[in-house]
């Protein structure tokens, strides 16, 4: 029996304790799964409680994706080039080892024959989630990434991180109120929580005409997972692009996180139809 969970805040739309049930189920392990809301004030208290009442790991998701990286062991590559943990294991000596698994969801994610050598990326918003878009982006070899956000004055810091942990990959930052012309965009990545069910899921990051100038050859890809098919999508679909959900990130990066915790490798298409039935 492994005892896991996952901490954040608000955590009423998360559909993780779903997944994980079946990915570890489909791997012939019974777990106890607890949703364990979690305001960042309380984090260390949390911390706490799981390390003194028997767990072997938990995910880790908004607000507390940056800020628990303060209380682990240590981290792994991808925790530290994205600045972000969302997946912590705990050993037997009660040593906390931070990882993310998101980038390995959201790469994964991409279709095979998708080729993004050379070509420019766009990403609405600079916070974690963007960071990871940036890292799979760049391993991908996405040449240029433009981000479009509503306060480019907040979005300094994570510009400025990318640009040193990338160098060779150039980075622009524009208003996504005044988004420039998306005609050398091959992927257009939706890395806000816009269009999320109980976050404005009625309303997308960007406008109808901002369709007008973008790549007909791109990629829209929206990280959202719930609903399946968001604003974003649905109109990217009537327009004839290509699109990739966020439902497909979320169960990547499951399906890492269920390899750390038991060296074993789940079943992912039992964990989507498991998603599929709940959304």
């Amino acid at each position: 029996m492994y005892k896991l969970g996952i901490i954040g805040h608000p955590l009423g739309h998360s559909i993780s304790a779903i997944i994980q049930k079946a990915g570890l189920n489909s791997i012939g392990e019974e777990v106890q799964y607890d949703v364990m809301d979690t305001p960042a004030e309380d984090l260390i208290d949390r911390l706490k409680y799981i390390k003194t009442n028997g767990y072997q790991g938990f995910n880790v998701t908004i607000p507390l994706k940056v800020p628990v990286s303060l209380f682990l062991n240590d981290i792994d590559d991808y925790a530290n080039i994205a600045g972000c943990v969302n997946t912590v294991k705990i050993t037997e000596n009660k040593e906390l080892f931070g990882y993310n698994t998101d980038i390995y969801g959201f790469k994964k994610a991409i279709p095979a024959d998708v080729d993004l050598k050379g070509k420019t990326a766009g990403i609405l918003g600079t916070g974690g989630a963007a960071r990871a878009a940036v890292v799979g982006l760049a391993e991908k070899g996405v040449k240029n990434i433009d981000f479009y956000t509503r306060n480019i004055i907040n979005s300094h810091q994570t510009v400025n991180y990318v640009r040193a942990k990338f160098p060779n990959v150039e980075f622009n930052v524009y208003q996504i109120q005044k988004m420039r012309s998306l005609a050398d965009t091959s992927i257009l990545v939706n890395a806000t929580p816009i269009g999320m069910k109980g976050y404005i899921a009625d309303q997308m990051a960007i406008e109808p005409y901002d369709f007008d100038t973008l790549n007909p050859d791109a990629i829209v890809y929206d990280i959202v997972y719930n609903p399946s098919k968001t604003v974003l999508l649905k109109e990217a679909e009537k327009r004839g692009f290509r699109t990739i959900g966020g439902l497909d990130m979320l169960i990547y990066q499951a399906e890492r996180a269920i390899e750390i915790w038991t060296g074993k490798t789940p079943d992912t298409k039992l964990m989507k139809i498991a998603a599929l039935e709940t959304l």
